[in-house]
């Protein structure tokens, strides 16, 4: 039923309010609704948060946006982690409903004396209502006394009434009639790392793998070799590492390099197929160590800094111990057989789908015992491969099951599919996601696609921008050049507050497997890799220290840890990308030229008002330490071969 005053579509709403809307602490949330009335009186809109505690927070008052709209916003922010929610409150509002009726009125001679009596009257309301300070006590007074002086002339007592004391006061001490509430509405409020995070992915096999010198064979790096590459994550600015899965690799249709049928008999195989005689998804590869040594590994990161995120593909090699042991685990074919993994035009031999409609709760109790030992291992980072393939009924109830005893626990989707799933999948449960980014490259759609995941589906997602992975070398970086590495990991890390990025990015790695395809040539997922570091380091041939510097330039500026903040500029060149961010007094612009190839010089056009900007203000350029003083209407030159963009910080007069 509609309330005396209605209240209508709230937001965010998940489910129609049966699933929490997504919030982290610390972080400013806009909460919008539909308020309205009848008649001509005025009327208020106020939103109040209900702490894990149940304890009401003190109501934050809700703001018109857009005329005539009727829409209402308040930004709120949780403080603590855990179950929140709101309530959405519109209220008749006597004190505003005086102040316009008194400007009419009094002005025109019409009911003087009563329009000031009934001004007395509500100030008297206002000490009865409100615990009033010393200074409101004496605003009331004065404003009492001008209200009933009949000696003074009726100008001067409506001034007193219209003026700032009084109307600041009116504002902060509203009186609410008819009170109607929307609501409860859920939150929850994860942990920072849900929101907030700089990935780079290794696969620890590669990290300090050798070549044999008498037998030319490659020796697989260990945990152990891996801690010393730990060191070049923490000098970037990461603070997750992601690591692909480490358990046991499938021997029965292994693949070869470059994905092939026909592996020789020195051949890794590919991680993702997991289980073989050495043990399955609870197990370690072998040539990867202990899990002594992983323990080890993960404190060693820890001590750095570092979350170790572990991948979590629920998938299995032919000879993975499920296979024997829970048959049921998978969908058998006519003839018996169980069909292999594909993704047209994708084929993957080496790897057997989950089944989960024979038993259900059997694959329920598994997964769940999978995950709680890695996180009695340390692991409270799970990124989970292809969840778009399997149940979301199933991530709600493993996801579910941990957050009712971890809710720090972080699950990153690595879900590449329609939005309707993607949406679901974070509504369920997941606390990020892969987004379209990668493919994301003109500048329209770039921010079509920033307005989007920052303040349209962000109650239901929260993305992660990746500049690449294993599985995705985009054509813009087989042919942009350093440049456009640059270019990429620049949108990225600044756009989003997580962004990940797969190793080698930094040597500019950028040869396919074949024209037209996004696979990596000798791609790491087939195969162990060995780089150079130390020589691309000497060499100069690295975006490391940018990279390094991109990543202190967020951590110094909290505006770029929030999402919901990101205003859009206008630029006159079609290859100028404009974006800020603001969060209390920390503002940063971002100007990006999206040309890798060329030079351009153009006049970006901010929207001061949208980002809280003043007429002027000085900028200074957070990557060369030049500074300007800007205002709406800015003249810039980037050129790709000194600068692809201007990271500017604003100083407000």
């Amino acid at each position: 039923m509609v309330g005396r005053i209605p209240v209508i579509d709230v937001h965010p709403i998940v489910d129609q309010g049966r699933r929490p809307a997504k919030a982290t602490v610390d972080e400013p949330l806009p909460i919008q609704a539909t308020v309205f009335r009848e008649g001509h009186d005025q009327h208020g809109a106020d939103v109040v948060l209900i702490g894990p505690d149940g304890v009401r927070r003190d109501p934050a008052r809700m703001r018109l946006i857009g005329v005539g709209t009727d829409r209402y916003e308040a930004w709120v922010t949780p403080d603590a982690e855990g179950d929140w929610s709101f309530e959405v409150r519109g209220w008749s509002d006597p004190l505003a409903t005086w102040t316009h009726d008194a400007g009419i009125k009094i002005r025109a001679g019409v009911d003087v004396d009563l329009m000031f009596l009934e001004a007395q009257l509500l100030l008297k309301r206002i000490g009865k209502e409100h615990k009033l300070t010393t200074a409101e006590k004496a605003a009331v007074k004065a404003a009492a006394a001008a209200a009933t002086d009949v000696a003074r002339p009726v100008e001067a007592r409506l001034a007193v009434l219209e003026g700032p004391d009084i109307q600041e006061l009116f504002e902060r001490r509203p009186l609410r009639d008819l009170l109607t509430a929307a609501g409860p509405y859920p939150l929850f409020a994860d942990r920072r790392r849900a929101l907030t995070g700089a990935w780079y992915e290794f696969f620890p096999r590669s990290e300090g793998a050798t070549i044999d010198a008498a037998t030319g064979k490659v020796r697989s790096g260990t945990f152990q070799t891996a801690v010393q590459s730990l060191d070049r994550v923490q000098a970037m600015g990461f603070d997750v590492l992601y690591l692909p899965p480490i358990h046991p690799i499938g021997e029965v249709n292994r693949k070869g390099p470059n994905n092939t049928l026909t592996p020789g008999p020195d051949d890794t195989g590919s991680p993702w197929a997991i289980g073989s005689k050495d043990g399955g998804h609870d197990a370690i590869h072998p040539d990867l160590g202990t899990f002594a040594d992983f323990d080890a590994f993960v404190a060693a990161a820890n001590a750095k800094g570092i979350e170790v995120a572990l991948d979590l593909a629920l998938q299995a090699a032919p000879d993975h111990p499920w296979v024997t042991s829970h048959p049921q685990f998978f969908r058998h074919r006519a003839d018996g057989s169980i069909a292999y993994a594909e993704n047209p035009p994708k084929k993957y031999q080496d790897i057997y789908p989950v089944y989960f409609d024979d038993d259900f709760e059997g694959v329920v109790r598994e997964v769940t015992r999978i995950v709680r030992l890695w996180m009695s291992h340390g692991v409270r980072i799970f990124r989970v491969d292809n969840p778009h393939t399997k149940p979301v009924m199933f991530w709600e109830r493993l996801l579910g099951d941990i957050k009712a005893t971890d809710p720090d626990v972080v699950f990153l989707s690595e879900a590449f599919t329609r939005p309707a799933m993607m949406h679901t999948l974070g509504s369920v449960g997941f606390h990020q996601s892969y987004t379209y980014f990668t493919w994301r490259t003109a500048k329209g759609e770039i921010e079509d696609y920033l307005r989007e995941v920052s303040r349209e589906s962000d109650h239901l997602m929260r993305p992660s921008f990746w500049v690449n992975t294993p599985d995705i070398l985009h054509a813009s970086l087989q042919y942009g050049g350093p440049a456009m590495f640059a270019i990429r990991a620049t949108l990225a890390a600044l756009a989003t507050p997580t962004w990940g990025m797969y190793a080698g990015y930094e040597l500019f790695e950028h040869v396919s497997v074949k024209p037209g395809s996004e696979e990596y040539l000798d791609s790491e997922k087939y195969q162990i890799r060995i780089r150079d570091w130390d020589a691309a380091n000497e060499s100069g041939r690295t975006l490391a220290p940018y990279i390094a510097r991109l990543n202190e330039i967020r951590r110094a500026h909290p505006a770029l840890g929030l999402l919901r903040n990101l205003v859009v500029h206008a630029a006159d060149d079609e290859n100028i990308l404009v974006f800020s961010k603001t969060h209390e007094d920390d503002t940063v612009i971002a100007v990006i030229n999206l040309d890798p190839h060329g030079a351009h010089a153009t006049t970006v056009h901010l929207d001061l008002a949208a980002a809280g900007l003043p007429e002027q203000f000085i900028v200074k350029d957070e990557l060369t330490g030049a500074e300007w003083s800007w205002g709406a209407d800015n003249y810039v030159r980037l050129d790709p071969v000194g600068d692809v963009a201007h990271i500017l910080t604003v100083r407000k007069p």
